[in-house]
């Protein structure tokens, strides 16, 4: 049975709180002043420190503190930065030393760290050192408000108050410069003043203690109150005793969700109802909240994939679109540059991203601007323009960080990251609205497409064969068509002209527009492509000379996974095929090259 002090022991507040600053500042030390003057070390650790430093003819530093805690951690931290804890008569705190700026972004975009506040420690002899504007540039960057600046080593300049306020106005025009304001305390980390208690021998001082002043830091209200996001890490099936359950697995990052709830998932706009809020090995409830990581099940299986956000259709909705404007930290060796693919992060969601328009640069360590570059360099803050190959689903991050902060990738490694600021349009808005319209109203049967891929031995997919005119793609379809029907295939050929003259008989044809009416065209083949995919059908279906533009037409109807783009001849556009043939080859060669192709992708199955 819990005691009283137990119990109000569990119901204390914590926070967690990042201190960053120049090598040989004195983070360590300041850290380590603050464990003992707290009495947060384990009982007799610091006799112990300084017993092995007398042993060793060696002046005892109470940074030497934090590196016993440390290598005790060492086999039990799970991410780059080391915690520490310690507690005040207020709350509890955990603090994030971020040793490198690349652990530091990558554990506070990922959720591994989520710091409230942060302490920035400043040598009071050395001054603002360019690490000093760096991690201060970061912090106002993930939006970390609460700062208390450290001037440390006071003991150094002889507790000289000139020299405090030259650095704290030095510091403070900086971090004005960058919209943020801090708490200045002068200290020794060494002596002890003014971390804990106030010192005597700045007499001058009159402001808070280090610990005072995090005291008097505001707990960033409980993400529960916020609108619900869950992106989506993955979904489960099991057949095993004809359960037929789709599991849609996540995080919660913000809010709540209960059994009966309407989701919609963005970006595709799919929505269903919570049917069971599943959890493993520990007691079913019908409600969630934000830190849980649970599995859902829907009234309707609607088929959504990683990377989805799942918002309530009763609360604010999150962004979508594939251009964004951001704030970006580079760190990476090489400047990311125009015209190159990366990947971006966001959530669970990964997608190809390439630099689009540089706003503005700045050195990080001065905040000099470039207005001129066109590409962000090693240790540049940029305001940039991010294109994603497809919209991704977001929040801004003054408004929810866990969906709107992101990290950059390039060759396997993380170079950048930064927050998302606004959400910008794209080309594909004006099909990507009715889209989520038509996918927020779909009605489902009650014959799942993993029902009917099994009945078929096949899955859903758009053969799109395209090419310039007199290629043979149109008998190439038909002889396509014809084999896989033989061979017991559902499938059908659908030309261009079945739905010039049909479903786009009350528009102009494309002759008498030029390409004003093309991409209208494109629209509706991709809806009646959509439905017929969503019978479980093969959908072989021709075009001339379809371009990227076109296609991203039609994979914002049409989701790309189903897609398989084949060009005949030679003079391609720039679209990204998946299988190029010679023009008016041998149509049964080139038949088995799309089956071959299909095969190896899984969705015609191998006998």
């Amino acid at each position: 049975m819990k005691t009283a002090e137990a119990e109000k022991q569990v119901a204390r507040e914590h926070m967690n709180i990042v201190i960053a600053g120049h090598v040989d500042h004195g983070k360590s030390t300041v850290i380590g002043r603050m464990l003992a003057d707290t009495n947060s070390l384990p009982q007799g650790k610091l006799e112990q420190i300084k017993e092995r430093c007398r042993r060793n003819s060696k002046p005892f530093e109470y940074a030497f503190l934090l590196d016993a805690l440390k290598d005790e951690q060492s086999q039990g931290i799970t991410i780059d930065s080391a915690r520490v804890f310690f507690s005040s008569a207020k709350r509890e705190y955990i603090i994030i030393d971020a040793p490198g700026h690349i652990e530091f972004l990558k554990n506070m975009v990922t959720g591994a760290s989520r710091a409230e506040a942060a302490l920035l420690v400043i040598d009071a002899e050395e001054g603002v050192q360019e690490n000093s504007r760096r991690h201060g540039y970061m912090l106002s960057m993930l939006g970390i408000k609460q700062v208390v600046v450290v001037v440390n080593k006071m003991d150094l300049v002889d507790y000289s108050e000139e020299t405090y306020k030259n650095v704290k106005a030095e510091y403070t025009k900086f971090l004005a410069d960058i919209g943020l304001e801090a708490i200045f305390v002068p200290v020794s980390g060494m002596a002890g003043d003014n971390i804990v208690s106030l010192s005597d021998k700045m007499s001058w001082y009159q402001g808070a203690t280090v610990l005072e002043s995090i005291d008097g830091f505001e707990k960033e209200p409980p993400a529960i109150d916020k609108p619900f996001r869950m992106p989506v890490q993955d979904v489960y099936k099991f057949t095993q005793a004809g359960d037929k359950r789709r599991l849609v697995v996540g995080t919660i990052e913000t809010g709540q969700v209960s059994v009966g709830d309407e989701l919609v998932f963005y970006p595709s706009g799919k929505k269903s109802t919570v049917k069971t809020v599943e959890r493993f090995n520990v007691p079913q409830k019908d409600t969630a909240a934000a830190g849980e990581a649970i599995a859902l099940t829907l009234d309707q299986q609607i088929y959504v994939s990683r990377g989805e956000v799942a918002a309530r259709t009763s609360e604010t909705k999150p962004e979508v679109t594939s251009r964004l404007s951001v704030n970006l930290f580079w760190m990476g060796r090489n400047p990311m540059v125009k015209g190159k693919r990366y990947l971006i992060k966001v959530g669970t969601m990964k997608e190809e991203v390439e630099l689009e328009d540089v706003i503005r640069v700045m050195d990080g360590s001065d905040l000099e601007a470039s207005e001129t570059k066109d590409k962000v360099e090693h240790h540049d803050v940029a305001e940039c323009v991010l294109s994603t190959k497809r919209a991704i689903a977001f929040d801004l991050a003054e408004e929810i960080a866990a969906t709107g902060r992101f990290v950059v990738v390039d060759d396997y490694e993380i170079r950048g990251g930064g927050i998302i600021r606004e959400g910008l349009k794209d080309e594909q808005v004006w099909v990507r609205d009715y889209v989520m319209r038509r996918n927020y109203k779909w009605e489902t049967g009650e014959v799942s497409r993993d029902d009917r891929a099994e009945r078929y031995s096949q899955r859903s997919s758009l053969v799109l064969i395209t090419g310039q005119r007199g290629v043979g793609k149109k008998p190439l379809a038909k002889a396509l068509e014809a084999r896989f029907f033989t061979e017991g295939r559902f499938v059908y050929f659908l030309g261009i002209g079945n739905i010039l003259y049909g479903v786009d008989a009350d528009i102009k044809s494309q002759e008498s527009e030029g390409n004003g009416q093309r991409q209208e065209h494109l629209r509706r083949m991709a809806e009646v492509a959509n439905v017929m995919l969503d019978a479980g059908m093969i959908l072989v279906v021709t075009a001339v000379g379809l371009t990227n533009e076109d296609l991203e037409v039609i994979q914002t109807a049409v989701d790309s996974r189903q897609i398989n783009v084949v060009w005949m001849g030679d003079e391609p556009t720039d679209i990204p095929c998946d299988l190029v043939l010679p023009q008016n080859g041998d149509l049964s060669d080139a038949g088995e090259a799309i089956k071959t192709m299909l095969q190896d992708k899984g969705i015609i199955y191998r006998p």
